[in-house]
């Protein structure tokens, strides 16, 4: 359990407490429902706070939180309110079982990603990538720019090109911050390989809103 009165943790550390975190228990292919790896999670969020200063004191959402793993590297990070957002009610049940491990404290809400409402300072969130219901990352992305004043989100690399020019065309500040390799581990029936992996790309996002 982190020592919130401490310093925040090093990367490696936070990267080692997410881990230790439960994953879904009976992950669903149609949600695309994959554990962030605690590397990435822990990269993601401390670029967000350390170089652009999005995440200690902010208000801080995940939507698609699955078990929480980003909700509550943030809070552990000492960000301000952290809200994690799921359709699926046994995500949400493992991200509070999850936070309690962790010793922190994140409000869980079951919905869809509409569900919330209102203006955070900052989205962090791994939206499904769209192989098994079209588009919906650009749904994820689309509404987490509609309540935040900036947005980290994964997307899958073979999508660059799209994404970037549609957040163009939006007259939104939009940036590669970061390409990486998402290790998927054998969840579904259908996977061949014990483990594999896709390019992923860390796109951050100005709503255009001032803070």
């Amino acid at each position: 359990m982190p020592d919130l009165a401490s310093p925040p943790p090093t990367k490696k550390r936070l990267e080692i407490i997410l881990d230790k975190l439960e994953a879904h228990p009976r992950p669903k292919v149609g949600l695309e429902q994959y554990t962030i790896p605690g590397y990435l999670a822990a990269h993601i969020l401390h670029v967000a706070d350390r170089i652009f200063n999005d995440i200690k004191g902010r208000t801080v959402v995940d939507l698609g939180a699955g078990t929480g793993r980003l909700a509550i590297g943030a809070k552990i990070l000492d960000a301000g309110e952290c809200i994690g957002v799921d359709i699926d009610p046994m995500a949400i049940e493992a991200a509070r079982r999850n936070s309690d491990h962790a010793g922190v404290k994140c409000q869980w809400l079951v919905g869809d990603i509409h569900t919330l409402k209102g203006r955070a300072d900052t989205v962090v969130m791994n939206p499904p990538f769209g192989v098994r219901t079209p588009h919906v990352d650009m749904q994820f992305l689309k509404h987490a720019i509609s309540i935040s004043y900036v947005t980290y989100s994964l997307h899958k690399t073979s999508t660059r090109k799209f994404v970037l020019e549609w957040l163009k065309s939006e007259g939104l500040p939009a940036r590669v911050l970061y390409q990486a390799r998402f290790q998927l581990p054998h969840t579904f029936r259908f996977h061949k390989k014990k483990r594999a992996s896709v390019e992923v790309d860390l796109i951050r996002v100005g709503s255009g809103h001032e803070r």
